[in-house]
């Protein structure tokens, strides 16, 4: 079978989703940049299934210039497909993707605003906030346009009253920051009970991501 390995590893953590309750039951999706048969593409969880069940041919391959659900395929893929494809086609180093309806991640959603830097660790994501896509209809490429927008110089974003999504160089890592999004968005939470939090300046934050460059090393 063409690329058992990252089918393997899409399953891996999309089971790791429901573990770690980053997505419950069937909820998100996970999607890998690959090559078959020559064409450019990416692997992505199919549409509805329980990811318990999901097995490496259920895993299914989109070439970056398609713009329809395949027809012929036994299995359809994600129905967020298209902002799968655009993250990939506008990022040119995102080989990973993930995206969450992660119960705090959502509930700041609710509110469609980004979120400031009450904490420095914002700056995983990319900027000295978190952005927030506008909603629009799940599956829509209007949607997608909105990802795209709140994705500008920025590795992961917010879906307004829909959940997060984060793209990185590996699915390890890109899991990782999907992670870390939830525990911001929960910090967050925590600290408007007790008021307006303190904001970190620009220019701090400007210090901030010049450090983060280095952050991961291991």
């Amino acid at each position: 079978m063409k690329n058992l390995d990252q089918r393997n590893q899409i399953i891996e953590y999309s089971l790791k989703l429901n573990s770690t309750n980053l997505s419950p039951l069937r909820s998100g999706n996970i999607s890998l940049r690959g090559i078959e048969d020559d064409i450019e593409g990416y692997l992505i969880t199919p549409s509805g299934k329980k990811y318990e069940t999901l097995k490496p041919e259920d895993i299914v391959f989109m070439g970056l210039n398609e713009d329809e659900e395949k027809k012929d395929s036994t299995n359809k893929p994600s129905s967020e497909w298209r902002f799968h494809r655009d993250i990939y086609v506008n990022k040119k180093g995102a080989q990973a993707i993930v995206h969450a309806h992660s119960p705090h991640a959502t509930a700041v959603s609710s509110h469609g605003k980004s979120i400031p830097p009450f904490h420095y660790m914002i700056a995983l994501a990319g900027g000295e906030d978190i952005k927030c896509a506008e909603y629009s209809t799940f599956g829509t490429e209007e949607l997608s346009k909105n990802v795209i927008k709140a994705l500008e110089n920025r590795s992961a974003c917010l879906m307004s009253n829909h959940g997060q999504v984060a793209f990185g160089k590996n699915l390890e890592d890109t899991f990782e920051l999907a992670q870390e999004i939830e525990n911001i968005c929960h910090q967050y939470i925590i600290a408007l009970r007790l008021g307006k939090p303190k904001i970190l300046s620009l220019e701090e934050m400007k210090k901030v991501l010049d450090k983060a460059k280095n952050y991961k090393k291991g």
